[in-house]
C-alpha cells in the first residue's frame, strides 16, 4: 500500500513540475524573415557653421523579429556605391524612430571620412544588431549576433571646414578646431613635457601662448602638464586655455599590470577617431578605461558578448594568450553613458 501511495505522489509531482514549466516559460518564436529597420527621412545635409547648434533628425522604423527584443541600432554612412565596405558610425543607441544629432557633431564625424568645403554623394543606413542569447556561439548569440540593415538612402552632403589652431613645437602636426567658428577650440592632442608649444591661427597668422595661467597673443610657450594624450580647450575671446588628461588604456588580468594602474595606454588616430594598441596578453580578461580610473570604463553590455556594443561598467572581455592589435571606436564619449565598439585581432 505504501508503495502504491509513493508512486501516486511521485506521479502527481511530475505533473505539477511540467505544468509549472509550461506556465512559467513562454516560447519565443522568431519570424522566418524578420522585418528589417527602415530609414524613412533624412534632414537637409547642406551643413553650415552658423547652424552648428541646430538639431538634425533622422527618422526610421525598428527591426521586427516577431517578438519584443533588445536591439542596438547604428546610423552609418559611406561613400555612395561602396556597399558600406568602410562605413563611419554616425550614431548608436537603443531606438531607431528618432535619431537626433547637432549640425556641428555630424559635421565633425563625417569629416573623418569625407572632404570639407565640398559636396559628396553619401549613402546612409540604419543597422540593427539583435542578440537573442549569449554564450553558445550559435546564430543570434553574442559572438554571432543577428544583424539587419535598412535599404540605403542616398543624399548629397556638404561639409564645412573648421577654423583651427595649429600646435607649434609639440613634435608632431596637430591642431584643435572650432566646431562653431566662435573662437572656442577643442581637440585631443599628444603632448610631451619636454616639448612646450605655442598655437598659431593660420587664417590670421596670429600666435598665442601663455601669460601665467592665461592665454596671450605672442605669449610664452605652454608647458604640458604630463606626457600623453590630453584634451586642449582654447577660448581666444576670453583668452583662456585648459589642458586635461585624456588617456584611454587597457586594463585587466590579461594585461602586464593586471588590474593595477598604470594601464596600457592606447594611441589615438585623429584622422579616423580611433584608439589602438598592439601588445602581448595572457589568458585573462580586459576592459577599457579613461585615465587609470573606473568612473569611465567600457566592457560588454551586461548580458551580451558583442564587441560592437560596449557600454559603461560593462562585463569583462575574455581573451586567450597571444599578441593582439586592438582598436577601439568611442561612439558615445560622455559618461556615465559612454559606449563604443572594438576589434580584437590576434597576430600570433
Amino acid at each position: 500500500m505504501k508503495k502504491n501511495i509513493l508512486i501516486y505522489l511521485t506521479f502527481i509531482g511530475l505533473i505539477a513540475l511540467f505544468t509549472g514549466c509550461e506556465k512559467d516559460g513562454e516560447m519565443v518564436k522568431m519570424l522566418s524573415n524578420p522585418v528589417a529597420p527602415t530609414l524613412q527621412t533624412l534632414p537637409d545635409l547642406t551643413l553650415e557653421r552658423v547652424n552648428g547648434t541646430q538639431m538634425l533628425e533622422f527618422v526610421g522604423t525598428p527591426v521586427d523579429p516577431g517578438f519584443a527584443a533588445s536591439v542596438t541600432y547604428y546610423l552609418e554612412a559611406c561613400a555612395a556605391g561602396t556597399d558600406f565596405a568602410d562605413p563611419v558610425t554616425v550614431w548608436t543607441g537603443t531606438q531607431a524612430k528618432s535619431i537626433k544629432i547637432t549640425v556641428s557633431d555630424l559635421n565633425g564625424i563625417l569629416l573623418k571620412k569625407f572632404p570639407a568645403d565640398a559636396t559628396t554623394s553619401v549613402d546612409f543606413r540604419i543597422r540593427g544588431v539583435l542578440v537573442v542569447d549569449a554564450g553558445t556561439g550559435a546564430p543570434g548569440t553574442g559572438t554571432n549576433p543577428f544583424s539587419y540593415s535598412s535599404t540605403p538612402v542616398n543624399a548629397s552632403v556638404t561639409l564645412y571646414g573648421l577654423p583651427r589652431l595649429d600646435l607649434i613645437g609639440s613634435g608632431m602636426d596637430q591642431k584643435v578646431e572650432s566646431a562653431l567658428g566662435d573662437g572656442k577650440y577643442t581637440g585631443l592632442v599628444k603632448l610631451d613635457v619636454a616639448q612646450p608649444f605655442t598655437l598659431l591661427d593660420p587664417d590670421s597668422n596670429t600666435s598665442y601662448g601663455a601669460s601665467g595661467a592665461a592665454l596671450a597673443i605672442d605669449g610664452e610657450s605652454i608647458d604640458p602638464p604630463a606626457t600623453g594624450w590630453h584634451r586642449l580647450n582654447v577660448d581666444v575671446n576670453a583668452m583662456t586655455y585648459d589642458i586635461s588628461a585624456y588617456m584611454i588604456g587597457l586594463v585587466g588580468s590579461a594585461t602586464p599590470n593586471a588590474w593595477e594602474s598604470p594601464d596600457q595606454k592606447m594611441e589615438y588616430n585623429p584622422a579616423t577617431g580611433t584608439w589602438s594598441i598592439t601588445l602581448d596578453l595572457v589568458d585573462g580578461e580586459i576592459k577599457f578605461r579613461l585615465n587609470d580610473a573606473w568612473a569611465w570604463n567600457l566592457g560588454y553590455r551586461p548580458g551580451k558578448t558583442d564587441l560592437t556594443d560596449l557600454f559603461h561598467n560593462g562585463d569583462n572581455i575574455a581573451v586567450t594568450a597571444g599578441n593582439y592589435t586592438i582598436t577601439l571606436t568611442i561612439t558615445q564619449p560622455n559618461g556615465p553613458d559612454e559606449a563604443g565598439s572594438c576589434t580584437i585581432v590576434k597576430n600570433n
